[in-house]
């Protein structure tokens, strides 16, 4: 993994409407609107690129903010168009995303590898040509028997607390991609751990 990380593109992935907001399957794009309000970056809606797209600079840098709004099974269709129309690099986005192998409050920065079962990360890796050369900032959901309705379910009171604290810590520490490079921004989240937190 480079020190020199150039982010140009964050992606927060979800389903959109009412009936899935703040559910586990959509903690990458409550990451994103957390990032976004800290930076003043406004989200809008852009049809040619299939989401909500927002344009602006954290701790210096241009970046582009992008929510998928083709539901989550097609986010790389989103993510391609932008790619391609910027000339945005796999290796210069970041994807933030639900993790079923950490537990709710586990924060994981990592640098491609495998796509653990993820459709967004499927559909995504499959629009950029089947690379996995990005990095993806896992969020732990946990997990139970029936996936399905898991990842589709708001979190018990307990876990959305460990999740808001592990949300707005990812919040502040993406900015030390920018600031203090990826390897310190990744010793701070992947060393995360939300003061209620019980291994």
């Amino acid at each position: 993994m480079s020190d020199n990380a150039n982010i140009k593109l964050i992606v927060g992935l979800g389903n959109v409407g009412s009936k899935y907001e703040h559910t586990r399957h959509n903690m990458g794009v409550d990451l994103l609107q957390m990032i976004a309000d800290h930076y003043r970056i406004t989200l809008q809606p852009q049809s040619k690129f299939f989401g909500l797209l927002g344009q602006g600079r954290i701790e210096g840098h241009d970046v582009k903010l992008l929510f998928p709004t083709t539901f989550m099974n097609e986010s790389g269709r989103a993510v391609g168009a932008v790619c391609n129309f910027y000339k945005i690099a796999p290796e210069e986005m970041l994807v933030l995303h639900d993790e079923l192998d950490l537990q709710p409050g586990q924060l994981k920065l990592k640098f491609g590898g495998g796509l653990a079962g993820h459709n967004g990360l499927k559909s995504i890796t499959a629009h950029l040509g089947n690379s996995q050369n990005y990095y993806r900032l896992r969020i732990g959901i946990g997990k139970a028997p029936d996936t399905y309705s898991w990842v589709l379910g708001r979190p018990a009171p307990l876990d959305r607390s460990l999740l808001e604290e592990a949300l707005h810590a990812a919040t502040l520490n993406v900015g030390k991609i920018f600031t203090q490079g990826i390897a310190k921004a990744t010793s701070a989240i992947n060393g995360f751990k939300p003061q209620n937190f019980e291994v």
